[in-house]
């Protein structure tokens, strides 16, 4: 059959009729006939004008879609700014009372010679720190009656009278002045004459005070009205253990320190002394517990390194003046160790002892004592384990804590790092002192 045989189409011609011979047999015969087709024009790309960029940006849809954008950015900061200012304002905002030089420093007894021997920057200054006269229990006003108050016969001009006395040791620059709760001196008739002349040497940062130092569980009354005690004595000093002539036993520290940290309510500011004798083994854990305590730690000369045994002397020594320095710095920079607020913990223990257990019963005093230190969202959490054997702490023995916090110090100055609380093994007579955190959140 030829091809394309009765379709002749476009780009064919007949062949036929031309070629063949006449009255020969007909037919059509058609061939391709290849025509070059024109190719498309090429676009080529350009960049919008300016002019062009701006019709474009300028439409109608454009318009919309950026005044919502921009709405949406201001709604979503306004959003932010309102949650900011409402967690702000709902967050805890403790606001510290300002605190006299007192209340911020640390009380350093010493000897009355080596108070004139260091005497070294004027009168009344020792290396110039600030100096409280101790006349405790000492008679350096002239002649007074039984009631503790100075006679009348006695001229105010006299030498040995009470004024004179007080104006001859604030003129030399003392900061204050200490007496005890039993001596003659503390009476409301003679504190009130005491204030008169202390506040004529009183200035701004420059306040002189009025030290009485508790010898009983108690302090005295001067009044009916406990305004009159707050206004005529500025510092209580107590001591955490009683006096005693004996070593007191662990049980009968423990008590003492319990019977102390229940008592949270105190009218004046306090100040603490460890006061009796405890073993060799202990003065560590007091030393830690009274830098901790709210109030002014009281440190008698040489008390921070009176543990030192004779063996390995210069090692123990290194060890408790680093103690005593890691101590008084975490005191001086950390707001809830200086004024946060106090919350004793009692809680149970577990001891790692089988045949002779310290656990306590309702006839002893518990092993573990603790408390908390507290400003705003920073916890301080001392831990003190008092007995002869190691101890770890109940894991739900207060689960509104925190679970993990990081060291600060401790007795035996050798705890660093993290911690977890369900975790932690006190050793016999070790105190630590830890920074409470959330799990994961320190870093």
């Amino acid at each position: 059959m030829p091809l394309n045989a009765g379709d002749p189409g476009y780009g064919s011609v007949a062949a036929g009729a031309a070629s063949g011979p006449p009255g020969g047999t007909g037919g059509s015969e058609t061939a391709p006939l290849l025509i070059p087709e024109d190719e498309p024009e090429r676009v080529s790309w350009r960049p919008m004008t300016k002019e062009e960029l701006e019709a474009a940006a300028g439409g109608p849809g454009w318009r919309k879609v950026r005044s919502r954008l921009v709405l949406l950015f201001w709604l979503a900061w306004l959003a932010m700014l309102g949650t900011s200012i409402a967690v702000i304002m709902k967050s805890p905002r403790p606001v510290a009372t300002p605190l006299q030089w007192w209340q911020k420093s640390l009380f350093y007894q010493l000897q009355p010679g080596l108070f004139m021997d260091a005497q070294t920057e004027g009168p009344g200054y020792v290396s110039g720190l600030k100096v409280v006269l101790d006349l405790c229990e000492l008679s350096l006003f002239g002649p007074q009656n039984p009631a503790g108050n100075d006679t009348d016969d006695v001229p105010p001009e006299f030498p040995g009278t009470m004024q004179y006395a007080l104006r001859f040791w604030l003129e030399q620059g003392v900061a204050g002045f200490a007496i005890c709760d039993t001596d003659a001196a503390y009476s409301e008739k003679t504190l009130l004459q005491w204030r008169v002349v202390i506040q004529e040497f009183s200035r701004e940062e420059e306040e002189r005070i009025v030290v009485v130092k508790q010898t009983g569980d108690f302090l005295p009354a001067l009044n009916t009205s406990s305004f009159i005690n707050g206004t005529l004595v500025d510092v209580v000093m107590r001591s955490i253990l009683p006096p005693t002539h004996h070593i007191l036993s662990a049980e009968e520290v423990a008590v003492a320190i319990e019977t102390h940290l229940q008592i949270t309510k105190r009218d004046i500011w306090p100040s603490w002394m460890v006061g009796g004798k405890a073993s060799n083994g202990l003065q560590k854990l007091l030393l830690m517990l009274m830098m901790t305590l709210p109030g002014s730690p009281a440190v008698q000369y040489g008390e921070e390194i009176s543990h030192v045994q004779i063996m390995d002397q210069e090692k123990a020594k290194h060890s408790a003046l680093a103690l005593f320095t890691s101590l008084s710095h975490s005191r001086a920079r950390e707001e809830a160790l200086l004024y946060g607020s106090f919350t004793f913990l009692p809680f149970t223990t577990t001891s790692l002892s089988s045949s002779n257990s310290t656990l306590a019963t309702p006839s002893s005093p518990p092993p573990i004592l603790a408390f908390l230190r507290s400003w705003g969202c920073v916890h301080f959490l001392v831990v003190l384990n008092i007995g002869p054997e190691p101890h770890v702490l109940d894991p739900a023995w207060a689960p509104s804590l925190p679970d993990a916090g990081v060291f600060v110090t401790s007795t035996g100055m050798n705890r660093l790092g993290t911690t977890a609380l369900d975790t932690l093994k006190l050793q016999p007579r070790e105190a630590v002192v830890i920074k409470l955190f959330e799990a994961g959140s320190y870093s």
